[in-house]
């Protein structure tokens, strides 16, 4: 993938993306000049591999219970699991919660502008730092999610969908397209992120609504397959260990009390399947099991 592009054509481009970010963003209630920067971190820790839509009423739910980081710190991991819901990979409302006590025991319960502070909460990786950075605090980061990768590779780089794994020069090509100027900067974030989550998707991407379509290279090309299409592997998920895992905690969550686990043994055909998991939701602190209940910690 190449890291060089004439400067001329990603001015226009980011120009054009915004354009079309400020007529066309999505109202999502984590983009409000009103909403904390508590509130943009939950929402990026919620959408990491989860739909927009299947967040956004439980970000409500959520933000109403638990505005702010000495909130959630304070809250019971029982209440904290049952409001996650089927949100899936539970163990992000575990990290949460303990990014809500760090915050509060070093930071005074104010989120970090910083990347290398944000970076060092639980929980935070490299893209969620810049995000909160950028959408909560206006400053200068480069943000590469799943969408930004693919815009880029399909606008600049001239291929229909970056590698299955990010490489060191996609960061580098993302960094030298971000604006010198801070809202700029972050403008051009929140504006390429929405491109790629509603107009150049992955599978079908609405190239004839693109702002870009005359300067996409990926487009000028006749917009070739993907060459990396043969390293690309579907997600199963009938009958795999994270379905029967998502079972066991639904049960939990609906349950008033603890639960025999002799009854979660029928949440898989294979009862040494079913064992499994129940064995890696409590080494991950997600279910405690105390003789022959099982219950969600306390």
């Amino acid at each position: 993938m190449p890291t060089t592009h004439r400067p001329d054509v990603t001015a226009r481009l980011r120009t054009a993306v915004v354009r079309w970010f400020d007529e066309s963003a999505r109202d999502l209630p984590w983009r409000a000049s009103s909403c904390s920067a508590w509130g943009v971190l939950v929402s990026e820790v919620m959408l990491q591999q989860t739909p927009v839509v299947r967040v956004e009423p439980r970000w409500r739910a959520w933000m109403e219970r638990w505005p702010t980081p000495a909130d959630l710190a304070g809250a019971s991991t029982a209440d904290v699991l049952r409001a996650w819901d089927r949100l899936g990979y539970p163990r992000r409302a575990l990290r949460l919660q303990e990014c809500a006590r760090v915050i509060v025991e070093r930071h005074g319960g104010q989120v970090p502008a910083d990347e290398e502070a944000l970076v060092a909460l639980p929980g935070v990786g490299t893209y969620t730092a810049a995000a909160v950075a950028a959408f909560a605090f206006g400053r200068r980061s480069v943000v590469v999610d799943t969408n930004v990768r693919r815009v880029l590779a399909r606008t600049i780089t001239g291929t229909a969908l970056p590698p299955p794994s990010p490489r060191a020069e996609e960061r580098r090509l993302a960094a030298s397209v971000v604006p010198d100027d801070a809202r700029d900067a972050a403008r051009w974030a929140a504006a390429s992120m929405e491109l790629g989550a509603v107009v150049c998707t992955a599978r079908s991407p609405r190239c004839d609504e693109c702002p870009v379509r005359s300067l996409c290279a990926w487009n000028l090309a006749g917009r070739p397959a993907d060459e990396h299409a043969s390293r690309r592997r579907g997600q199963a998920w009938e009958g795999t260990d994270r379905q029967v895992r998502g079972r066991v905690m639904r049960i939990l969550r609906d349950a008033s009390g603890p639960v025999l686990t002799s009854a979660l043994t029928d949440v898989s055909a294979d009862p040494a399947q079913a064992s499994r998991c129940l064995a890696g939701l409590v080494e991950d602190g997600l279910v405690e099991i105390d003789g022959e209940v099982a219950r969600l910690p306390a």
